[in-house]
């Protein structure tokens, strides 16, 4: 498996290395995968590279960008690493704190572009946290530990699950979130980022969308997601909100009157 390079963010290659003391599942031979080994690893490459590039681009990760750009353009000709090739092009001549703003400005400050892959599917209601438990359940059934304190439905970190645990069932939850990642493209290429060739990079490693996905995606972009206001009880107490969020205390049990009768007497 080709190593990070030393320089990638402490966090991830703190992941992958604890991924590679256990057996290998992207390389392993299955019934999911057709791809050769070879093809298997740079696929994996090619999902961190991913997952890095929609990280927060603190100033680790931008020093971080000269190794990165070189391991892109070594990567074997394909429409995926076309597109990765256009975003480096950007991201590595851009100062520290303009990436910043811009990232906060994609991926904070607009919900239509936010990187929350089951807002998409289920919107503000009680399916999310029932959606972000399985997430969560789906980790740890494959021995993967995503402590990095982000949800598990972040799309780096549902790409980082799919980089390390292979084609199949690393990369379903991909699949099952394909209409909420053509909708972030659509979003990010209607406000003309560079971030949309990340996007585009994904999709040209998943299936073709069907006729339904391209009608979802349209209605998505239309209404937006589903809305009920159910503040963060689905999430376990805050087990779930997004870091920094406030959660509200419990509820206080109600106030209990005394009976008709011990009113009477009290007066």
């Amino acid at each position: 498996m080709t190593p990070l390079p030393p320089t990638v963010p402490r966090t991830v290659r703190t992941r992958v290395r604890a991924a590679l003391r256990r057996p290998d599942r992207a390389s392993r031979p299955g019934r999911h995968s057709p791809l050769t080994p070879a093809e298997t690893e740079q696929r994996a490459l090619l999902l961190r590279l991913l997952s890095l590039l929609l990280q927060y681009p603190d100033p680790e990760l931008a020093a971080a960008r000269p190794v990165i750009v070189r391991t892109a353009e070594a990567l074997p000709p394909s429409p995926a690493a076309g597109h990765l090739t256009g975003f480096t092009d950007w991201f590595s001549g851009q100062e520290t704190e303009a990436l910043e703003r811009h990232y906060v400005e994609m991926f904070d400050l607009r919900r239509r572009s936010s990187l929350y892959l089951t807002y998409y599917l289920h919107g503000d209601t009680r399916r999310r946290g029932m959606a972000l438990l399985a997430l969560a359940q789906r980790y740890r059934a494959a021995g993967w530990d995503a402590d990095g304190g982000e949800l598990p439905d972040h799309l780096p970190v549902v790409l980082e699950f799919a980089a390390l645990t292979g084609p199949g069932l690393g990369e379903a939850p991909l699949r099952r979130h394909r209409r909420g990642i053509e909708l972030i493209h659509r979003a990010l290429a209607d406000a003309g980022s560079p971030y949309r060739h990340v996007l585009a990079a994904l999709i040209a490693l998943l299936p073709p969308p069907t006729e339904a996905d391209l009608r979802a995606v349209a209605e998505l972009a239309a209404q937006g997601p589903p809305d009920e206001e159910v503040g963060l009880d689905p999430y376990g107490a805050g087990e779930f909100a997004p870091p920094g969020a406030f959660v509200p205390p419990a509820q206080a049990p109600p106030t209990l009157m005394p009976p008709p009768a011990s009113r009477e007497g009290a007066r």
